[in-house]
């Protein structure tokens, strides 16, 4: 840890870049009540996050871009004999539930990036996102907020790989140094990002009701810990209801 605080770091950063997912929205929060993947395509949420997290790469830097063709590898991969039709509705379903987490992003995510923006910060996302999980971007009240947003289906790369945070700090026209990422910590992003020399944020907030047992070891590549966006503002700006 740096010692110091969030908005310490960010007074003194020319871009904040971001992760999207569980960072500035999530499935889990927006579609609490929706069937997840795993159980639509009646397969064990351990299976699934194997192959969903680890076998991977190829859909997420866009080397299969056919949403069905996504799932189905990955659900044949566990049980070849999982039946068409439910692939078919697990495919319909996943891509509903990102349009959810794209489209009804809370309103504090986008006041603070405002905030962000009219402080003179740059911004940036980085997201390891394949093409039905990126496919409501478009949509989403995000767009405009950024001044680049690096989807790993359209790079070829993925975090925590080097190039992905270099193509987003070109874009922006900065070095690392300048540079603070805010994560969850999910794909060893903060490590990732600390590899290239950007200071790094984790963000809790979601993370703790999502996957609780992983805080602590992703906390070992922070520079500094929040557990709201708000903390990356105060005391540098008044922020609405604080």
């Amino acid at each position: 840890m740096s010692g110091q605080s969030a908005s310490e770091l960010v007074s003194r950063a020319e871009a904040v870049v971001f992760d999207l997912f569980h960072t500035l929205t999530a499935l889990e929060v927006v579609w609490s009540s929706g069937p997840m993947t795993h159980r639509m395509l009646g397969v064990s949420q351990e299976q699934w996050n194997e192959q969903l997290l680890e076998k991977s790469r190829d859909r997420l830097i866009g080397r299969e871009k056919d949403p069905a063709a996504i799932i189905r590898r990955m659900a044949h991969a566990i049980d070849p004999g999982i039946p068409e039709e439910r692939i078919q509705a697990a495919v319909a379903n996943r891509v509903e539930r990102f349009r959810g987490a794209l489209v009804n992003v809370p309103r504090t995510t986008l006041r603070v990036l405002r905030q962000l923006r009219d402080l003179g910060k740059k911004l940036g996302l980085i997201s390891n996102a394949d093409v039905m999980e990126a496919a409501a971007w478009p949509d989403s009240p995000l767009v405009g907020l950024f001044d680049t947003a690096v989807f790993s289906c359209d790079v070829g790369c993925v975090k925590p790989e080097r190039e992905i945070y270099e193509i987003c700090m070109q874009r922006l026209r900065v070095g690392p140094a300048g540079s603070v990422f805010v994560g969850d910590g999910g794909s060893r992003e903060l490590e990732g990002a600390r590899a290239v020399g950007m200071t790094t944020m984790m963000i809790t907030g979601i993370a703790m009701q999502v996957w609780p047992d992983k805080i602590e070891e992703r906390k070992r590549h922070a520079d500094c810990v929040i557990e709201r966006l708000e903390e990356l503002l105060s005391p540098l700006s008044d922020s609405p209801g604080r």
